[in-house]
């Protein structure tokens, strides 16, 4: 342990900026996050936004009830190509949790404290993507009543599922994940709903937000035990990183298909699931920062240290697509070279130089400062990077299983309406879910932000010193 004056100077900035802006104490802060949820009614820009995502959420269900009216042949997937939109979508969505994850958990072992402002972003973000996740590969069975096969559960005639095979061990990797990410959530916000039950004005409110705090009262031996179980969740969590995303990409390493059959994707995956789910943390935080008045909690700085992590996965991502190149010559297998240069010069070549452009190229911009500390440049990046993460999942599926070892068994996936509104639908239901956390749940975590402010520890005098620009 340091002295309190070295302790306060590594916690109180980033790089010689206060954590905290605009002169904020602990009330400040309190009466920032609090006033979003407080309201007596939610503002008219989230109404649209909600009734936008809701719309698009009910055409979600809508197309899964069609699909199960009608059968998956409402969908594009035929022969050879027998995973389409609903694969690509479940692999997508689960790398999107990613980033919550890693902010909340290694971040947190790693005593990184800049991650204070946007954790709370990052951990709801990650339980509503792995709900989206969780939707596609139910529905993808084709015959829904048999959707329990899925589960470790003997049928009539006792034969048990498959247990070697991946798509199973995606049930028990998800599952885990999804129940790690959401105590995490839900025990790091107990604080702050507690908070916010103290100053309820209703019955209603101060009924149900102290249902949820579950008798908190911030005594000495609550505080105590509630620190060693967040780290205790924090050090289970962070091994779900790595072995989540592997897991799923497992999916396709351990097929014979040429393009799939390869050990670089489970490092591959979880670098590119970061990349992809920093850039929708992003995205959601810089609109969220701007309506609510959160530039305080949420700084520049906390935005550009992203931007920073974005710009060094998207360049893993990088060094990956030119790896498996170099691995499909070196090995001297034409299957594989063939594979390799059809993703690039073949029928989906607009969906491969979308994704390299949208993941390799658009990020660089990154290496100059005010590119990374400018609101306009980071949400465009964050947006092209969440489209250039889809299309690789597309590629990775599509063109691989269009293309196999035997030329008459060629084919040509092309998605009907009824993929693209499941697709849309899924950002429908996401927002949605998202939406509703912003409106009833504190969106910053303010227990977490005022320990790291100068205030919280022993012989602090004063208030914050002069804000930096």
């Amino acid at each position: 342990m340091g002295t309190p004056t070295a302790e306060k100077a590594a916690e109180e900035q980033i790089h010689g900026v206060p954590l905290v802006q605009g002169g904020l104490d602990f009330t400040g802060v309190t009466d920032t996050v609090c006033s979003v949820c407080e309201r007596p009614g939610a503002t008219k820009g989230w109404y649209i936004s909600f009734a936008i995502a809701s719309t698009g959420a009910l055409t979600l269900f809508a197309m899964i009830i069609y699909l199960f009216w009608t059968g998956v042949g409402v969908w594009g997937v035929n022969q050879p190509v027998g995973w389409g939109f609903a694969i690509v979508n479940f692999v997508f969505w689960v790398g999107i949790g990613h980033a919550g994850t890693l902010i909340s958990a290694i971040l947190f072992l790693f005593r990184q404290r800049w991650r204070t402002g946007i954790n709370r972003f990052a951990e709801a973000m990650t339980i509503f993507a792995v709900i989206c996740a969780g939707v596609f590969p139910g529905i993808h069975v084709g015959r829904v009543w048999f959707a329990w096969w899925m589960f470790p559960l003997p049928y009539q005639q006792l034969v048990w599922p498959q247990f070697r095979s991946p798509l199973l061990w995606d049930v028990f990797a998800v599952s885990t994940y999804f129940t790690v990410s959401l105590l995490f959530w839900y025990m790091g916000m107990i604080p702050d709903l507690a908070t916010i039950r103290d100053r309820a004005t209703s019955t209603i409110r101060r009924l149900l937000y102290g249902l949820f705090a579950l008798g908190w009262r911030g005594s000495n031996r609550q505080w105590h035990r509630y620190e060693r179980a967040y780290l205790l969740l924090a050090a289970l969590a962070t091994p779900l990183v790595l072995s989540v995303h592997s897991v799923v990409s497992f999916d396709f390493a351990v097929a014979q298909v040429p393009g799939w059959h390869t050990t670089i994707l489970p490092p591959y995956f979880v670098a590119g699931a970061i990349f992809s789910g920093f850039a929708m943390v992003l995205f959601l935080a810089v609109p969220a920062r701007q309506i609510y008045g959160l530039k305080n909690l949420i700084t520049l700085q906390h935005l550009e240290n992203m931007n920073k992590i974005i710009l060094a996965t998207g360049m893993m991502v990088g060094y990956a697509y030119s790896t498996e190149f170099f691995v499909a010559w070196y090995s001297g297998n034409p299957y594989e070279q063939f594979t390799f240069m059809n993703r690039a010069f073949g029928p989906y070549w607009w969906a491969y130089w979308t994704m390299a452009t949208c993941n390799v190229i658009i990020p660089q911009v990154f290496w100059i400062r005010a590119a990374r500390r400018s609101i306009p440049v980071m949400l465009t990046v964050a947006f092209f990077v969440n489209v250039g993460m889809w299309f690789e999942r597309f590629v990775i599926v599509v063109t691989s299983l269009s293309r196999d070892f035997i030329p008459s068994s060629w084919g040509f996936y092309w998605p009907t309406w009824v993929d693209i509104l499941t697709l849309l639908g899924s950002f429908g239901l996401f927002f949605t879910l998202f939406l509703l956390f912003l409106r009833f749940l504190p969106m910053i975590a303010m227990a977490e932000v005022k320990n790291v402010m100068p205030q919280a520890h022993a012989g602090h005098h004063g208030g914050h010193r002069k804000e930096q620009v």
